[in-house]
């Protein structure tokens, strides 16, 4: 492609040597580029690409996107104010605009991004769409999956994905778009045809300077979305209930508790952990040539958990609007494994083991208040203390549990530091203790303390008899808990079928266990 060409997708300030170039690929790692590439210089949170410009002409590098002019370099640089919005634009460009030939789902929540983005591909490759998945655990183009780096790729990245997604014939991509690639504009040319904000709560406030710095970039993903798209909200969210006025896409709203919105979930039964609801459409809507008039269909889903039937609401207003059947959303969902370690049953015999990823005060409220439509005997709550997440994030997730005890009856946490299983960015700190211990001792919780996960996990199991429930719950601390559960149940149950008790772990990121 012409230099010239591909520049005018950017606003350049100041030319230093210009040249007329040809420009067979962008990059903005120095390692990365060959022959004939524009670099594009870009300022990170721990290095700065200038710094390595030099070795980017060495490797091939013809011209570069600079913030600052750099001395010595004899080739043309390029003056622009952001280096990261042009990255996303030129990147775009090079890819003739890949997005605009794909619908695009862009699906963001401070929790269950991951499962509702599963769970909507999963619908559409059952209606028989050729489908791509953009997310946290992999990208899938089509039949090829690849593992993931970032929840969403950087920018260049994103659009060569995209552009490959096209090449293979690739019609629906649902996407996880989380606030650092909102905030770091990587998802800045992207055209989506419909986006979603199922929940927010406090998370990433060390990021983002703060919670309403959060909210502003999470919900600019809505509120930017273009008046030929659709917009998928959640009623029953205050966050997301505040922007059905502040955007120009076509909004669609639901609820579980809220009757207010276009569809509802109604007849909710959670008896088993598991979902059994009717969806309920009270408002008529119209896609294209398709009107949805008011009317209703039953769902069950495979998948445990309150915040599963939130996704699920999501996943089935994304696919209504895509035109996907409700026999085959029926279908898809009755059948969907879910992700791990998203409210994961592990175990279920005489006692029942969940694995939850109680990331935040959000997750920890749908995932406990899950349990108080569940029926078992006793609650033994294994906790994974959030390691260099700061005072503030520990103190609202231990008030949080605390606030649940006296609905769920329990007045006793077994807690871990899980010093052996978790690197040093994830070690808890002592202040970080503290503040959990000093919750729960205003609540008069008696915490028993492990340094080791493994010894937490064996005090629960030590005291669930038949009937009780273990709930493994935590963030990296706790990506261990279903391996190390397991083993221990090896030792404990030596009749029980290793094959169906390692099941859980067949397919596991975060478990490098060997199947037995």
């Amino acid at each position: 492609m012409k230099l010239e060409t591909l520049l005018q997708s950017i606003k350049v300030k100041q030319v230093l040597n210009n040249k007329d170039l040809n420009i067979f690929g962008i990059s903005y790692h120095s390692q990365k580029v060959t022959k004939g590439h524009l670099f594009v210089c870009v300022r990170g949170y721990k290095t700065d690409g200038h710094k390595y410009l030099a070795q980017a002409v060495e490797k091939g590098a013809v011209a570069a996107v600079v913030e600052e002019f750099q001395e010595g370099i004899d080739i043309p640089q390029y003056l622009v104010e952001d280096s990261r919005i042009s990255l996303a634009r030129l990147g775009a460009a090079f890819y003739n605009h890949p997005s605009k030939k794909l619908q695009m789902i862009g699906i963001t929540a401070t929790n269950g991004k991951t499962t509702t983005s599963y769970m909507t591909n999963a619908i559409l490759e059952n209606q028989g769409f050729k489908t791509g998945l953009i997310g946290t655990v992999s990208i899938k183009i089509n039949e090829t999956t690849i593992p993931s780096e970032l929840t969403t790729p950087e920018s260049l990245d994103l659009q060569y994905y995209l552009n490959e997604m096209v090449e293979k014939d690739v019609t629906h991509v649902s996407m996880e778009v989380s606030s650092q690639a909102l905030e770091m504009h990587r998802v800045e040319q992207v055209d989506y045809d419909i986006v979603t904000l199922n929940n927010v709560s406090r998370e990433h406030i060390d990021s983002h300077g703060s919670f309403e710095k959060y909210f502003e970039i999470k919900s600019s993903l809505i509120r930017n979305a273009s008046e030929n798209s659709f917009a998928v909200l959640n009623l029953d969210c205050p966050y997301s209930a505040s922007l059905v006025d502040k955007t120009k896409a076509q909004v669609i709203t639901f609820g579980v508790k809220s009757k207010e919105g276009h569809i509802h979930c109604k007849n909710l039964d959670l008896t088993t952990g598991r979902g059994k609801f009717t969806v309920e459409i009270l408002k008529a809507f119209k896609v294209k040539d398709t009107e949805y008039i008011p009317g209703e269909f039953d769902i069950e889903l495979a998948v445990p958990g309150l915040h599963s039937v939130y996704n699920a609401m999501v996943a089935i207003t994304v696919s209504l609007l895509s035109g996907v059947s409700v026999s085959t959303i029926q279908k898809t969902l009755k059948t969907f494994g879910g992700v791990e370690r998203r409210f994961e049953f592990i175990f279920e015999d005489d006692i029942k083991i969940i694995d939850d990823h109680f990331a935040n005060t959000g997750n920890i409220n749908v995932t406990l208040e899950t349990l108080k439509f569940m029926e078992y005997k006793k609650l033994h709550l294994v906790y994974a203390i959030r390691g260099e997440r700061g005072p503030t994030v520990n103190r609202e997730n231990a008030e949080t549990i605390a606030s649940w005890a006296p609905k769920l009856e329990f007045n006793e946490i077994i807690a871990t530091k899980s010093v052996s299983h978790v690197t040093a960015k994830d070690k808890v700190t002592d202040e970080e203790q503290q503040v959990f211990e000093e919750v729960m001792g205003e609540a008069k919780i008696n915490v028993n303390l492990y340094d080791e996960l493994p010894d937490a996990i064996a005090e629960a199991l030590s005291k669930a008899e038949a009937g009780d429930l273990i709930l493994l719950a935590g963030c990296q601390g706790m990506d261990h808990g279903a391996e190390v559960a397991l083993h221990q149940l090896e030792e404990i149950k030596v009749d029980y079928s290793k094959e169906k008790l390692f099941l859980p772990l067949r397919n596991r990121v975060s478990s490098q266990a060997e199947m037995v």
